[in-house]
């Protein structure tokens, strides 16, 4: 990276060492506590597999991995979990690395050699938790300024998402079946972000909640009853959260994948006024969505998909005006002659982006990760979205910080 974009970039990052905890919204920013200003420039680091772990902790120290954050601009990690973690945050690393090979169907020694892989590499781990594993991570991050939003993958410890792996849809909604929300059982579910929310009391930094990662419905499941089932059982966890935890903002997404907000504006805003300057909209756009398909590559189209579907909430003014986040976007991060990204992915990457700008929105890249520990029966399985070469040493793709570069600028504010 040239010095001059090195700069830049890491003086972007800086003002999170001075920011006044909690956060607060008010129209469509989000706020510190001296009412400054707080654009989220994020990254996702997945702990929501099998083995509920935060992942790369096998290739490097923790320390090392948050101070490539820090040191590349971003000012918050969306670290995500699972109910599964929610509910028995105590097991073993030991335990659950062996219980991991089970659940992912593969070798059970190839699993234990890796978890002997993180106890060489961060020594808490030889006795610790998946707790103390998350709480590592959390501590790394914000003793570099780094925030966490903590988000509610899955219900199943696993990958995600599609339509057959029963983490979509609440099994108490209408139109129940099994392919969609076998896991989905949705008092374990308001219980494990509630408990969640609860120890996120103890650890400085965290500074956020997603209630629940990409909503969706499968054999008409949310038009049995025009989405009422969205709009309860959020709002039953949002309020849970928010009387468990008053300092965090609570992010929620729309249906289909996080990509259809539309219901709020011709249904009705959801009453947040439980939660009342907490509320943060999220949404989620990759080449594969179903907004880019609507616009046929088209990007003028394409952005104005992105402001029918989503963008809309950042009008001021309106019953549902809060601020938005782009809590997921990504592309593969080597492949072709435009700085590493294929044909398709520069075209997708470009248009987004200069939506982006457009309204200088908070956002969150997926992903962090070189590599997971098991993903889909497979071990050591390399992320091919992921910004960090599957060493975990540095960027896999050396040209993304000048793609990304005017995304962590601050153009606009209250």
């Amino acid at each position: 990276m040239k010095l001059a974009l090195a700069v830049a970039i890491l003086s972007a990052a800086l003002p999170a060492l001075g920011v006044n905890l909690p956060l607060k919204t008010s129209s469509r920013w989000i706020l510190d506590a001296d009412g400054n200003r707080v654009k989220l420039r994020c990254v996702n680091w997945a702990g929501h597999l099998e083995t509920n772990t935060p992942e790369g902790l096998n290739k490097q120290p923790v320390q090392h991995i948050a101070d490539f954050v820090a040191s590349q601009g971003f000012n918050c990690v969306r670290l995500t979990y699972s109910i599964d973690h929610a509910l028995n945050p105590d097991t073993p690393l030991s335990q659950s690395f062996t219980k991991a090979a089970t659940a992912a169907s593969v070798d059970v020694n190839a699993m234990n050699s890796i978890y002997a892989q993180v106890v060489e590499k961060n020594s808490f781990a030889a006795n610790g938790t998946n707790r103390d594993a998350y709480e590592a991570v959390i501590a790394a991050l914000w003793s570099r300024g780094v925030m966490t939003i903590l988000d509610n993958h899955v219900s199943k410890a696993s990958w995600c998402c599609d339509l057959t792996d029963g983490n979509g849809w609440w099994d108490k909604g209408a139109g129940y079946n099994a392919a969609n929300s076998r896991f989905f059982n949705t008092e374990n579910w308001l219980k494990g972000v509630e408990s969640m929310a609860t120890w996120a009391n103890s650890q400085p930094g965290v500074i956020g909640m997603g209630l629940r990662n990409e909503i969706r419905e499968f054999l008409l499941q949310g038009t049995f009853n025009g989405r009422e089932d969205w709009y309860n059982f959020l709002g039953q966890a949002a309020k849970r959260v928010h009387a468990a935890n008053p300092s965090v903002l609570i992010l929620m997404g729309g249906t289909q994948s996080s990509t259809d907000l539309t219901h709020i504006r011709t249904k009705g805003n959801i009453d947040w006024s439980a939660w009342a300057g907490k509320h943060v909209w999220e949404w989620h756009a990759y080449e594969f969505t179903v907004t880019y398909a609507l616009a046929k590559g088209n990007c003028d189209l394409l952005k104005q998909t992105y402001g029918l579907f989503n963008g809309f909430v950042l009008e001021q003014g309106r019953s549902y005006t809060s601020p938005l986040i782009l809590s997921e976007f990504g592309f593969g991060t080597t492949g072709g002659p435009n700085m590493g990204l294929s044909d398709a992915d520069n075209k997708y990457f470009q248009c987004l982006r200069e939506y982006v700008l457009s309204n200088d929105s908070e956002w969150a890249m997926w992903a962090l990760m070189g590599s997971y520990y098991v993903r889909e029966g497979v071990v050591d399985y390399e992320e091919g979205y992921g910004i960090m070469d599957s060493d975990w040493v540095g960027w896999k793709n050396p040209d993304l910080p000048s793609l990304l570069e005017p995304m962590f600028q601050v153009t606009q504010g209250p």
